[in-house]
This record gives structure tokens, sequence and C-alpha cells, in this order.
């Protein structure tokens, strides 16, 4: 009987989001921190001798070869010339579209669990630059330490923000980033600022007014949650959080939030799960 491996494909949230400038060539600058949180999907793994990559949950509307799971596999595959395969099952609990990073989450878990089960040697800062190919937030994922982003999300510095109890709540709707980033009214001047300065003041999302101008449900949700507690867009959204300093708090607005409204409550973590498990932990 072949052996089955789980593992953790965590959701991130950007605690705080700011533009700082557009550049020529068309990309924002920004600032912005990461955090990782103690929920998730759950990917299934079992090894196989031959070469095929098979995913035995299909996603809809999202074809295989573009699916960023068997994309990630199909890459470690090429880089490394392995010749294992893999049976790979996804177990979905994070909302497609709100934000939280679920499918970048999900190609570096990809990444690094084939690394060790394939033992194809690479080490956490090469995984990331196979990662980037798949998407701007797979680094983060693969390198697994909660981070203090600058440039146009490339350069990282590792940071530990305070690990506090967050409800996140996803909106009824579809939000286009590159809408919200090609908007005029987004903010593209908010000042540079030294992590020790960001880390001490009050956090805010740039996006966050475009964001509720043009999506009346992430509006509605959001003045709804703001009467509790600290709350916030995460990255485009289409998911809000609100921060609390208990588990109890956090479950006890969950269970006075819209009955329509899908969501979860989670602990930051500033070592993802998925290295915590594997015993990765990182140095920047």
């Amino acid at each position: 009987m072949t052996e089955r491996f789980s593992f953790p494909s965590p959701a991130k949230l950007n605690l705080f989001l700011y533009i700082t400038s557009k550049r020529a060539d068309g990309y924002h600058e920004l600032q912005t921190l990461f955090q990782f949180l103690d929920f998730g999907d759950d990917i299934e793994i079992e090894i196989s001798q031959d070469p095929e990559i098979v995913l035995t949950e299909i996603l809809e509307n999202v074809p295989v070869e573009q699916n960023l799971i068997y994309r990630a596999a199909k890459l470690l595959q090429q880089q490394t010339a392995c010749s294992l395969g893999a049976k790979i099952r996804l177990t979905k609990r994070l909302p497609m579209g709100g934000g939280v990073g679920g499918g970048s989450s999900n190609a570096a878990t990809i990444l690094v669990a084939l690394n060790q089960l394939w033992q194809t040697g690479l080490s956490l800062e090469q995984l990331a630059e196979i990662g980037l190919s798949l998407g701007a937030d797979v680094p983060i994922f693969v390198r697994g330490f909660a981070a203090f982003a600058e440039g146009v999300g490339e350069k990282l510095t590792q940071c530990n923000p305070v690990e506090k109890w967050y409800l996140v709540l996803k909106p009824d709707v579809s939000i286009s980033t590159a809408l919200i980033f090609q908007h005029p009214d987004l903010p593209r001047n908010t000042p540079k600022r030294s992590l020790s300065e960001l880390l001490s003041t009050n956090w805010a999302n740039d996006c966050e007014k475009v964001v509720r101008d043009h999506y009346s449900e992430v509006d509605d949700l959001l003045a709804w949650l703001v009467q509790y507690a600290p709350s916030r867009l995460t990255g485009t959204g289409a998911c809000v959080f609100a921060e609390f300093d208990s588990k109890e708090e956090a479950l006890n607005v969950f269970d006075q939030k819209p009955k329509h409204i899908q969501g979860f409550v989670a602990k930051g973590q500033n070592i993802s799960p998925l290295h915590q498990k594997l015993n990765l932990f990182p140095n920047a």
C-alpha cells in the first residue's frame, strides 16, 4: 500500500498595504506585511514511480494544465530532471479569489513537499525562484516566514508581528485586482516608511477605499465588522478581516455574522504551518 503524506497549505493576510508609487513600466511600488494563518487547505500526496502527475480533485472551471498545483509539480520535475510522479488530493477550505493566497499557497506547498518526498535537494531559495514564475506571492509561502515586502513585492524582510486572532470573512463578490490597480482613484503616493515606524502605527490598506466604492458587498461587510474590532481588507480582497486578542472574542463575532457570508477564525503565525510541520525554520 502506497503511503500518503498530508501537508498544510495555509492562508495569509496582508496586515497592511500601502502603494508608494507607480513605475514607468506600469508596476506599482508597495509596502506590505504578510502573516500566515493556522487555517488553510490540506494537500495529500502519494509518490509514484512513474512520472505522471495526477490530481484527484479537479477545480471547477480550471483546466488541469492551468492548475497551480499541477504546474508546480511539473516545473519541479523539469527543473530537477526527477523521474518520479505523484497522486495529489486537495481538500479546499480557502475561498477562491479571496485575497488570502489559496492558489499561491497550494503551489508553494507542492514545491516544498515534493522537494522533500522526491529528495530533489533544492534549497528554499531555489524553490522560491521556481515559485516566482507561478505567481508573485508563491515565494512568500515557500520561504515560510512572516515578511515585510517592498518594491513590487520582491524585497522581503523577515519580521515578527504580534500573532493575533483573526476573523476572516468573504463577501459574495469577485474582485478584479487589475481593475483596482488601474483605477485612477487608487492612492499612489503614500510616503515610504521604515518597518519600525510602520509597526508602531495603526495599519491600513490603500486599496480599501476604491474597493469599497465599487463593491457594496465589501463596504457593507466592513461597516458591520468594524463595530466589533479593527477591520481591514486583505490585498485587493474580497476577504476582509478583524483582529482580536483572543479566540473567544473572534468566535463570538463569527457567531453573529450574516448567515450568507462564509468565513473562519484563525490565529496569526509568523512561521508557516507547513514549515513547522516539516521542521523547516528558515532564515531571511
